[in-house]
């Protein structure tokens, strides 16, 4: 009979010590720390797959664009099929880059023949740094919510935690019992909150080391191309400026 009852008394605690149970039978401080982690996990999972979905259609754009760049066409018509809806950093960039050249070539054969072809080349230049920069802080975009969530969720589970204990011991001091029975709950409770943490944080922190290593290097292909359409312009910046001499001769 006895080795009965102490089998129903622990059948009990096992069905009070289920998953909702200790959430529904938590304080409200204990709630407002679960809460605000689930919240903070749902967003950092938003922001994951929306982050990896438009890096995945970035690369494949900007790739669709290097076959037409190289393809060995006009760059004129290139620029008019694209015209003022890049559909991806690379070629905004390139646009950014032709509209400089166009609005700044005719300007070539009436300004000093020592400043005009370094001047527009470096108006160019600046033209696609600061397109880059624009369209790299739209990828990095909700970043910084995921480094945030993956250093602090931790933190705010460890909290979690401490007030776990600290109502564990208030359960002692009323009860005037150290017994499991007195003490369980609230260490549940603390290590509920601490997974909680753990769960936000962890695909938070693995998710942001991963995009930033694919934005970083999507940022060195982009360098790659500024450097080479830059090298490509330099040319066409000389014969422009050659011409231009012989026919002020």
């Amino acid at each position: 009979m006895e080795s009965q009852a102490l089998s129903e008394v622990a059948q009990a605690a096992t069905q009070q010590m289920s998953l909702w149970d200790m959430v529904w039978s938590s304080d409200t401080i204990t709630k407002l720390v679960m809460i605000g982690l689930i919240a903070a996990s749902v967003w950092s999972w938003a922001i994951i797959l929306e982050k990896f979905a438009v890096l995945r259609q970035v690369r494949r754009q900007s790739k669709k664009f290097e076959e037409a760049f190289w393809s060995g066409g006009s760059l004129d018509r290139l620029y008019e099929a694209i015209g003022n809806r890049p559909r991806d950093p690379m070629s905004a960039i390139f646009v950014a880059a032709m509209r400089e050249w166009k609005r700044n070539t005719l300007m070539i054969g009436k300004t000093d023949r020592s400043l005009r072809g370094v001047s527009l080349q470096q108006r160019i230049e600046k033209a696609m740094s600061v397109s880059m920069e624009k369209e790299m802080d739209s990828l990095d975009t909700h970043l910084g919510f995921l480094a945030t969530t993956a250093s602090v969720a931790p933190l705010v589970g460890l909290f979690g935690t401490v007030w776990g204990i600290i109502n564990s011991f208030n359960a002692i001091a009323v009860t005037q019992s150290n017994s499991l029975s007195a003490m369980a709950p609230g260490i549940a409770e603390a290590l509920f909150t601490t997974a909680f943490g753990l769960i936000a944080a962890i695909p938070a922190v693995v998710a942001y080391n991963a995009i930033s290593s694919n934005i970083d290097r999507y940022s060195r292909s982009l360098d790659n191309f500024i450097t080479e359409f830059s090298t490509i312009l330099s040319r066409e910046i000389d014969a422009t400026t050659l011409k231009a001499d012989m026919a002020g001769e």
